[in-house]
């Protein structure tokens, strides 16, 4: 007989999602290999196309020609051999704090407007309610 109550796994709450309008979408991308060395890049990674390879992801970073697009749903580490398949959403609503950048990249009001283009949001996370802050 089947275990149809087993566990199966858990999740931890990060804040990277922070509303449910619009509906978060998944699709598949392929990660461009940067370095000469193993990279990993976190869940919430903020990934774009560059000017010229509309079919690649690279790490938004300061200087490069790239369109943002979409953001890193789990960790992926990307080796040496080449480009790397991952699962990235595409529409949603996210904290802006929570989006990683390469070398501290600061989003423009162009990459929001670009971001609202493409169906994903910048809204941040509202603090959690203390009792005690009230008494």
């Amino acid at each position: 007989m089947k275990e149809l109550n087993r566990k199966l796994g858990s999740m931890a709450y990060d804040g990277l999602i922070t509303d449910t309008t619009p509906p978060t979408t998944v699709r598949g991308g392929l990660i461009t290999q940067e370095a000469e060395s193993e990279a990993t890049y976190k869940r919430g990674t903020l990934l774009g196309f560059k000017s010229g390879s509309e079919d690649k992801l690279v790490i938004m970073a300061e200087g490069g020609d790239v369109t943002p697009t979409c953001v890193l749903c789990d960790d992926v580490t990307v080796g040496t051999s080449g480009d790397e398949p991952v699962d990235v959403y595409t529409s949603g609503c996210f904290d802006p704090q929570k989006l990683i950048t390469k070398d501290g990249y600061a989003l423009t009001a162009k990459d929001v407007d670009t971001l609202r283009m493409r169906n994903i949001y910048l809204k941040a996370a509202s603090p959690a309610w203390d009792a005690a802050a009230v008494e």
